[in-house]
């Protein structure tokens, strides 16, 4: 990619995209049952709910008057990558309770909720918080993946797991993050806010995690990477997925590493099968290093 000179497309794709359709793609290439909740409005809503129709698995569609957003995702043959989104529509407050309740009439038969992505301009940064604490309810396990104040709001109502990348933890901190003991203290600090553990994903040097009394380096091996703005979306779906059949914590963050790191070497928005995901599955490094410290 060049910057104030000409540069051509090789190719290009459409997918229904969104941080939770993209995990619930992964849930189900790797043979789980998953049910994805979106918001759709105007043409591009169209566009979205003919693409998803094609995906193989259920999505409940909660209309809304505005359209709503296209991102773009650029990717070069060097592997690096850019994510241009845009804003998103406002959301009134009778389309946001027919979210809210899209989500609870199907928390009796799920397992876990997962909450992806960033919240429509307008909305309180609360939203998840509620939902989280809806799941907690009926014992339901929860993911939170999002960024900014509703990060912030998130991670005190306690989820079972948050998955914030670098920047994202940085900005929930406050605060820099560049040698590997500024990332084991800040998934200790985190944990501290609220949630049962962390996953702090780094890209290519894979993922620092946390829970009750685990500290954990979890390592992937070198790649080619192609694509890698989507594998924190693998990470966070192989996770829940690895969950879902009572692994434990250190085998969970695993298979994210290894789902994240396969999807990374695939182009464009496609992700790793579970055959490719156990490939890498077999070489990723897990480094135990203390257990977890509490920060006040």
């Amino acid at each position: 990619m060049v910057f104030e000179d000409r540069a051509y497309i090789q190719s290009r794709t459409d997918s229904a995209g969104g941080r939770g359709i993209n995990a619930s793609r992964v849930l189900h290439s790797f043979g789980a049952e998953t049910l994805a909740i979106v918001t759709s409005g105007g043409a591009n809503g169209e566009r979205l709910q003919k693409l998803a129709a094609k995906s193989g698995f259920p999505v409940k569609v909660v209309s809304i008057k505005n359209e709503i957003r296209v991102n773009l995702t650029i990717t070069d043959r060097q592997g690096l990558g850019v994510k241009l989104n845009e804003r998103g529509p406002a959301i009134t407050k009778e389309e946001l309770a027919r979210v809210e309740k899209a989500v609870e009439s199907r928390l009796d038969s799920a397992s876990w909720l997962m909450l992806c992505g960033s919240i429509p301009p307008g909305v309180s940064p609360n939203f998840y918080t509620k939902l989280i604490r809806m799941a907690r309810e009926r014992k339901v396990k929860t993911l939170l993946d999002t960024d900014g104040e509703a990060l912030l709001h998130g991670v005190e109502a306690g989820p079972t797991v948050v998955t914030p990348n670098q920047a994202e933890a940085e900005r929930l901190l406050n605060r820099g993050l560049i040698t590997r003991a500024q990332f084991m203290d800040a998934v200790s600090r985190i944990k501290a806010m609220g949630p049962e553990s962390v996953l702090l994903f780094l890209g290519t040097r894979g993922v620092i995690a946390v829970n009750e009394n685990q500290l954990l380096e979890v390592i992937p091996p070198r790649i080619d990477v192609v694509s890698p703005l989507c594998s924190s979306d693998a990470l966070a779906a192989a996770f829940v997925w690895a969950a879902n059949k009572k692994k434990d914590f250190v085998d969970c963050v695993r298979w994210g590493v290894a789902a994240g790191t396969a999807s990374a070497s695939m182009p464009g928005t496609d992700f790793a099968t579970l055959e490719q995901t156990k490939e890498v599955y077999k070489v990723v490094e897990v480094r135990k290093t203390q257990q977890a410290a509490t920060h006040a």
